[in-house]
């Protein structure tokens, strides 16, 4: 190791708590000082294939020259302003464009920062609607193995464990069941019915349940599981954060289902991963809940950076770039060869499943050991691939792939490569 890259390592962890990290034993941090399109660079100008997108949120790349054109321009004209009694060009255009892509039920925007304030919002919308309208329903449904932020309310309604186990007696009730399949379908709607009129909202991540260890059911049978909450009167809230903007092979999991939700969350990729940004979209029916001349009646909830120009126009070049038919090509080709190379791991000894939605492919290794996220396996394969020059994070005993939609054929042929590698040491 060079010494501007020991310098930085001592000098970060001198100063730095980082996220999901046990600090006392945490050895593997590496300091970044450049990233290029699907590239990630040290100081020891080591080149690393960023396959996971840098946490779900680098749809077109580093470092992407359109992008940074946009947020120059905009930086020069407006950096921020108070979004309360406030607006400007780049929040009105990015509204209407998102709107325009989505289900047609969906009519509003609210903005917040990130994708856990996203869900707070959400959920907010759809308790206070009941509130406002004298409601007094008090229960949420949510999925086993959910994810859906760090927050509180998002804690809540994601699945329990070591992550949520301090905060057990603070978090609110919430109805669990699992994720829909033609098998357990019937039995799921015979619970719901039992709670359906105490029940406000369905809160659900749509075909992929991302930090739960990329679990995928099928939109049939979750259309089916939308439509019978809709007929009992339960709110339904979208959670695409991280399925959003391509990753499920079309713009949005909404493209692949038959019913609409009631409100929308997304984040990660909504600025090409360049800023934060949250957006929580609603029908005009919950928006109408809150518009009256009763001033108790709003949507008490803003943070300071509302709305920022700045995110907004990165959203808005992101967005330009998304709807490239290049773009659309790319993101065509790498669900392609996800699929070719699963048919290859469909025999394999080692490999337990192997699945994929549009570009997001998982895998998960036989073991007879422990299987969650706490699993060995993250410190034999994490090593393993950062010593090929590339960045992947296994969820316990499943690795993972979320690819930037600019990484080459060669580039993604070589990570497959090293996956059939990793398996091959793991037989011996």
């Amino acid at each position: 190791m060079n010494s501007k890259q020991e310098e930085m390592k001592c000098r970060d962890y001198a100063v730095n708590w980082h996220p999901y990290t046990q600090m006392k034993t945490a050895t593997d941090i590496i300091p970044i000082v450049r990233a290029a399109g699907s590239y990630l660079y040290d100081a020891n100008n080591k080149q690393y294939i960023d396959a996971v997108s840098s946490w779900w949120v680098t749809l077109h790349g580093h470092a992407h020259p359109y992008i940074a054109q946009k947020l120059s321009e905009q930086l020069h004209t407006l950096e921020q302003v108070i979004f309360a009694g406030f607006t400007h060009q780049p929040a009105i255009e990015l509204s209407e464009r998102l709107l325009a892509l989505l289900p047609v039920a969906q009519t509003k925007v609210f903005y917040t920062d990130n994708g856990s304030t996203a869900i707070e919002v959400a959920l907010k919308m759809a308790i206070q609607a009941n509130y406002n309208k004298g409601g007094k329903k008090t229960k949420i449904l949510a999925f086993k193995n959910g994810y859906h932020g760090d927050t509180f309310g998002a804690m809540s309604v994601s699945g329990r464990g070591v992550w949520t186990d301090p905060f057990g007696a603070m978090l609110f009730e919430v109805l669990f069941i699992d994720a829909p399949t033609k098998s357990n379908l019937e039995e799921t709607k015979a619970f719901i019915q039992q709670h359906a009129e105490e029940t406000i909202c369905f809160i659900y991540e749509p075909l992929v349940q991302g930090a739960g260890g990329m679990l995928m059911h099928q939109a049939e049978d979750l259309s089916a599981l939308m439509q019978f909450c809709k007929s009992k009167g339960i709110l339904l809230i979208q959670d695409e954060i991280f399925v959003g903007f391509g990753r499920t092979g079309k713009l949005f999991a909404a493209n692949h289902l038959t019913e609409s939700p009631d409100v929308m969350c997304f984040s990660k990729g909504l600025t090409g991963g360049t800023l934060p940004l949250g957006i929580t979209t609603c029908t005009e029916a919950i928006y109408q809940s809150f518009f009256d001349s009763d001033k108790t009646k709003a949507l008490f909830h803003g943070h300071s950076f509302t709305a920022s120009p700045l995110a907004c126009t990165a959203a808005l070049a992101s967005m330009d770039l998304l709807l490239m038919d290049e773009t659309q090509q790319n993101i065509a080709a790498i669900s392609h060869q996800h699929h070719l190379f699963i048919q290859r791991l469909k025999h394999h000894p080692q490999v337990l499943d192997a699945r994929q939605c549009g570009t997001i492919f998982a895998m998960e290794w036989k073991t007879s050991g422990e299987t969650s996220y706490f699993s060995d396996m993250h410190d034999i394969l994490y090593p393993f691939f950062l010593e090929r020059g590339i960045l992947m994070r296994p969820l316990g005993n499943i690795i993972y792939l979320v690819p930037p939609y600019c990484m080459s054929e060669e580039d993604l042929s070589y990570i497959y490569s090293c996956i059939e590698e990793a398996l091959e040491l793991m037989c011996k």
